[in-house]
């Protein structure tokens, strides 16, 4: 079962910011234009890194904690997965505390009424 761990802890992460997105209707899921926007370039990036660190023999991964699924180059499915939901908790949890806080996001349409002001008016 200790193969799992690194999924497990994820599934942990998920489950600590997941909620927002229910409670305080932090629409990120529905707006997945702009969340696969913010993911692509986190996932590429250091989906590259970790390839050359592994290649390098830099960096090694405990293989008895992850599922063993690999992508070509050695890099496991886990870590894939980790450059997902750490970003994704991350945006849950930014706007939740915008939400919280009644903070504009920027991309309302003017004319919009946010708080009781019109999108637009100072």
């Amino acid at each position: 079962m200790s193969h799992l761990a690194y999924v497990a802890v994820l599934g942990f992460i998920l489950m600590g910011s997941g909620w927002l997105e229910l409670a305080l209707r932090t629409r990120v899921f529905s707006k997945w234009r702009r969340l696969l926007l913010s993911l692509v370039p986190v996932v590429l990036v250091f989906s590259a890194w970790d390839l050359y660190a592994i290649a390098r023999n830099h960096w090694t991964f405990d293989w008895a904690h992850v599922t063993g699924v690999l992508f070509p180059g050695g890099l496991p499915l886990d870590e894939v997965l980790f450059f997902i939901v750490v970003p994704i908790a991350a945006i849950l949890t930014l706007e939740a505390v915008r939400a919280v806080k009644r903070w504009p996001i920027g991309d309302e349409p003017v004319g919009e009424i946010v708080d009781g002001r019109r999108v637009g008016e100072q």
